[in-house]
């Protein structure tokens, strides 16, 4: 767009766009947005309705071309999805989800990636360095494979497995870093310096920002029903949006979008915003319920969700606390593991909607934030569904898919002298614990699948009756069955006696996870043959993956 520009946020100097200049030339700071002549902008509400309803959609509000239509993956354009069944238990008739798992990665962050893998092509950039928690990384994997650019990717080692493996099968260089989120930022940016290459740098990323921001322009047409005029479509800004924060690039993003909008009289306010973290990794949400300026810095985060362990996000808290204090409000409220997993099997269960851990922290925020009574029963809220759970097949993915770096025994100085080849250390050699779930439903299967990836790194097994299970469990003992006792053909009970009377398979740990209400004379034949009686409803309570581990370390000392 010809009225683009780029505005230094510390001393206002202006200066085009382009995605190697990370500073301001006037005074060196690294906070920098993207502004339009937004009078010109608002007569392209005329253009909407002969376009595609994707993110390139909104291309004069953006700070790049639009990605050449053959690198396209279907970026954008996602369902805005009504939760009915969800809402009337929390008390909220218009709360909908912005279902981002539609994107070709399954994230919302297939926006951030086109848009800055558009910028690459536009200004020749070939290779690229990213630093990531999973998500970011297989999008950018995805998009820059397509438009055959070289991409390095640094993964901590909290990543769960299958992430790293998708990645990898798009031929990402992956490095991955035992250490925090953060000390993988800080080795990325090393590595980048030393090459003179792009560097995501997340917030302070112009065309992240801008492509986030293509999410509130959609849930406004789409809120109002793609309704039309004289002058085009109609646009209606949601009471509230509610997003899992990280980095807190996201909200960032959707906020500037709804201001932008409503600069230019698309919309007549601008929607309260709610940044949710995990307990474990609340950096903002505990600044903000202590009224502080700057982020609480989380060194060690401890939460088993992934993908929302930024323990300091800098600057990003202080511009959403200011803007949201300015504007029309909002909350930052933090949740536990626990509360996010019960949140994302009432989802699957009432909606039908399986969601990632970090989409299922924004859901159990909101059901927090509902019982506290911070919504009126005629509030329009809008969560986001940011990604899906779905693992990759271990047997695509070849052997070497990854390098490890270990910064607890070869600690990262301030600047590392050698820059990456002073940080590779020897392979992480921990081998991959396998888990054998039993059960003729796979509905059941794949929810039990879904939490215990979702926290660790595991390589399930499934098998969907007694024999079956019996013939995998003699083929490659797992180290840990996690058993169904009501099976026809074969009930649970009948597996345990013909595993314990297998020298091969006696030893093996199994939980027995059952809806079924068990006699006197049926727990007494269990006792001594199991690990652990589990319901299925006890899946709700976030206890699976303790009793997992416990179980599992047992059959180690049996050995």
């Amino acid at each position: 767009m010809s009225h683009q520009r780029i505005v230094c946020l510390d001393c206002g100097h202006e200066d085009g766009y382009h995605p190697l200049n990370l500073f301001c030339p006037q005074c060196g700071g690294s906070w920098r947005e993207a502004r339009y002549d937004l009078n010109s902008a608002a007569t392209l509400r005329r253009n909407f309705t002969q376009r595609p309803f994707n993110l390139w959609r909104y291309g004069e509000l953006l700070p790049v071309s639009t990605l050449p239509p053959s690198l396209q993956l279907g970026e954008g354009g996602t369902p805005l999805l009504h939760t009915g069944k969800l809402g009337s238990m929390v008390g909220l008739p218009s709360l909908y989800l912005k279902d981002e798992r539609q994107n070709s990665t399954i994230s919302f962050k297939d926006r951030q990636a086109a848009v800055n893998v558009a910028a690459f092509i536009q200004h020749g950039i070939d290779e690229v360095v990213v630093a990531s928690t999973g998500n970011v990384a297989i999008a950018y994997s995805a998009y820059c494979a397509r438009a055959g650019i070289k991409l390095w990717a640094f993964i901590t080692s909290l990543v769960p497995a299958v992430k790293m493996h998708e990645i990898a099968l798009y031929g990402t260089r992956m490095v991955k870093v035992t250490g925090t989120y953060d000390q993988a930022k800080k080795l990325a940016a090393e590595f980048a310096e030393q090459r003179d290459l792009f560097l995501d740098r997340g917030a302070r990323n112009i065309a992240t920002i801008e492509a986030m921001k293509t999410i509130a322009f959609e849930i406004a047409e789409q809120l109002a029903g793609f309704h039309q005029s004289g002058d085009g479509p109609l646009f209606k800004a949601p009471d509230w949006y509610i997003q899992a924060v990280s980095g807190g690039m996201g909200p960032l993003g959707v906020l500037k979008g709804f201001q932008e909008m409503k600069a230019m009289g698309w919309i007549d306010r601008v929607p309260a915003i709610a940044c949710i973290q995990t307990e474990g990794c609340a950096p903002m949400a505990n600044a903000w319920k202590n009224n502080a300026d700057a982020p609480i810095v989380v060194e060690r985060p401890n939460t088993h969700i992934s993908t929302l362990t930024t323990g300091n996000p800098g600057r990003s808290y202080e511009l959403l606390r200011n803007r949201m204090l300015a504007g029309s409000g909002g909350v930052m409220e933090s949740v536990s593991d626990e509360e996010a997993i019960r949140a994302m099997v009432t989802l699957a269960r009432t909606e039908g909607l399986s969601i990632e851990p970090a989409a299922a922290v924004a859901l159990a925020g909101t059901i927090k934030l509902a019982t506290q009574g911070i919504f009126k029963l005629d509030d329009t809220v809008v969560i986001n569904c940011s990604g899906h759970t779905v693992p990759i097949e271990y047997s695509q993915i070849p052997a070497s898919w990854s390098r490890d770096i270990d910064l607890a025994s070869s600690p990262l100085s301030e600047r590392p002298h050698d820059g990456l080849l002073a940080a590779l250390t020897l392979l992480d050699q921990k081998r991959t614990r396998e888990i054998l779930i039993v059960d003729d439903h796979p509905d059941a299967r794949r929810l039990i699948k879904r939490i215990l990836l979702s926290q660790a790194e595991y390589i399930i097994r499934e098998a969907g009756s007694g024999p079956e299970a019996l013939a995998e469990a003699q083929r490659n003992p797992p180290d840990l069955i996690l058993l169904d006792l009501m099976m026809p053909e074969m009930d649970g009970f009948n597996v345990i006696s013909h595993l314990k009377e297998e020298t091969v398979t006696a030893a093996i740990p199994i939980i027995v996870i059952t809806a079924k209400s068990l006699s006197r004379e049926e727990q007494q034949y269990l006792d001594g043959q199991i690990n652990r009686l589990m319901t299925k409803g006890d899946l709700l309570d976030g206890d699976l993956l303790d009793e997992v581990e416990r179980s599992i370390q047992s059959g180690d000392m049996d050995e």
